[in-house]
């Protein structure tokens, strides 16, 4: 026997962890959330939010340096690191007591320790010095304890000279020169970061292109653009050692060519993935399997094992917080009867990348939808044609649609560019809506606003562009 039974219990309160404690208890659950660290988990306090905060300073220090462009003086522009650094924190800690108050507003009790599962429906808490807490007894149990960096050999990161995404938040001083091993979006976000307050930035890619994931024609332009900053990207390249200084780092890096080059920098910045906290759960006991190093589960987020879930990170990709409170609200909302449940189509799942310029996409890339065999219309619109952008000084970048040929239907929207990371979201609506082309061309777009490259990009698709 346990000490508190429940409804549900929720290990980790992440954005996937929270808003599925929220949903059930709006859904009349009683309901436990067991969290070790801290309220919002990585995404709030040493991911998305903070991250958002450094990349805002540094898009408004690249601004006021080209204020004469807008007819501006401002003289002697320079950042201070520290204050950088005290209001990301400030920005994180203030949305992590926000999650504790929309606990406290839905009665969802909170418990600060370590979970262990004990067996069907029954859960072992440790507080903090390896205290036991009282045990927890839930009908249902969902996983939701994200994931951490992932590692290579040789590449350990050891919090001085080779950092990973915590101590790239935190600097104690500004380095001159970075490399960045990976070029996924934690890796070029940190690479805009640096770069655009001044530091030598170095990309290395193992891949034929940065940003993989992205469609190829928005992936070499976002190249084009970095390398126009300054950025040096390798890509099809390998880092096969590291040689640590006292305060430097050689690396080796192997070429598509077979080549080896060296390169010295201040730090490294370890970016090459994530892979899930499944460790000490007490998963194998229960039989959950596990594929390369995540939950398997189903579409409604169940592992196999009776009254067991598991949502977010922890499950694999694609690794992002929405997806986690999207899958979050359908596993608890399976759970309760709730009609209408639909699962999770990771087709219209938006991937946003916050750089200068920003990137963001949902649906399929042309590739993927010319190997699916769809027969395909294409439309593009530049930034260099909007008003809008225009008048922002924000030129660079393009809107790319795809749709199928015969059925008119969205397959795909790519932006590289200002504001596209809230522009996707009318394009993300249309998908979920399973919009044609009709509907996207029968709609009007405010003028002037970058948005009407949205509009302009599905008639270029359809043979009808108005302003190229």
């Amino acid at each position: 026997m346990t000490d508190t039974r429940y409804d549900l219990a929720i290990i980790g309160a992440g954005p996937g962890g929270y808003v599925a404690a929220i949903r059930a208890a709006q859904l009349g659950m009683k309901t436990a959330v067991i969290e070790r660290e801290h309220l919002g988990g990585i995404c709030l306090n040493w991911g998305c939010i903070p991250t958002k905060a450094l990349l805002r300073t540094s898009e408004l220090y690249t601004a006021m340096r080209h204020a004469a462009a807008f007819g501006l003086a401002a003289e002697n522009v320079r950042f201070d690191l520290p204050r950088v650094i005290e209001r990301s924190r400030k920005v994180a800690a203030r949305l992590s007591n926000g999650v504790a108050y929309l606990m406290r507003k839905n009665k969802i009790a909170v418990i600060d320790g370590t979970a262990k599962l004990e067996g069907q429906g029954r859960i072992a808490v440790t507080g903090k010095e390896a205290t036991p807490l009282p045990g927890i007894e839930a009908k249902h149990i969902i996983i939701a304890t994200g994931a951490r960096a992932r590692t290579a050999p040789g590449l350990e990161p050891d919090g001085r000279l080779i950092w990973t995404y915590k101590e790239a938040m935190v600097p104690e001083s500004f380095p001159k020169s970075l490399l960045i091993v990976g070029s996924g979006a934690i890796g070029i976000e940190f690479a805009s970061f640096y770069r655009s307050l001044g530091a030598e930035v170095t990309v290395v890619e193992m891949l034929p292109r940065i940003l993989p994931a992205e469609d190829e024609e928005i992936s070499n332009l976002a190249r084009k653009a970095f390398a126009k900053q300054g950025m040096t990207i390798h890509t099809g390249t390998m880092v096969t050692r590291i040689l640590k200084g006292a305060d430097s780092v050689a690396a080796a890096m192997k070429k598509p060519d077979g080549t080896t080059e060296e390169i010295a920098v201040e730090r490294v910045i370890l970016a090459i993935g994530i892979t899930g906290n499944i460790e000490g759960l007490g998963l194998e006991a229960l039989g959950v399997k596990i594929e390369k190093g995540h939950i398997v589960v189903d579409e409604w987020g169940r592992t196999g094992a009776p009254g067991l879930y598991a949502i977010g990170d922890v499950t694999g990709p694609p690794w992002l917080a929405h997806k986690a409170s999207h899958e979050g609200i359908i596993c608890v909302e399976k759970i309760a009867g709730v009609k209408g449940v639909h699962p999770l189509d990771k087709t219209a799942i938006p991937s946003c990348t916050y750089s200068s310029p920003q990137v963001a996409s949902v649906g399929l890339t042309e590739e993927e939808a010319r190997q699916a065999g769809h027969e395909l219309k294409i439309g593009r619109f530049p930034y260099s044609a909007n008003g809008k952008a225009i008048a922002l000084g924000e030129t660079e970048g393009l809107v790319k649609t795809i749709f199928d040929a015969k059925t008119g239907a969205l397959l795909g929207a790519h932006l590289i560019g200002a504001e596209a990371t809230e522009l996707i979201q009318g394009f993300v609506i249309g998908k979920t809506l399973e919009t044609t082309e009709a509907e996207l061309i029968a709609a009007i777009f405010p003028h002037p606003t970058l948005s009407e490259m949205m509009g302009e990009s599905v008639l270029d698709a359809f043979g009808r562009a108005l302003h190229i």
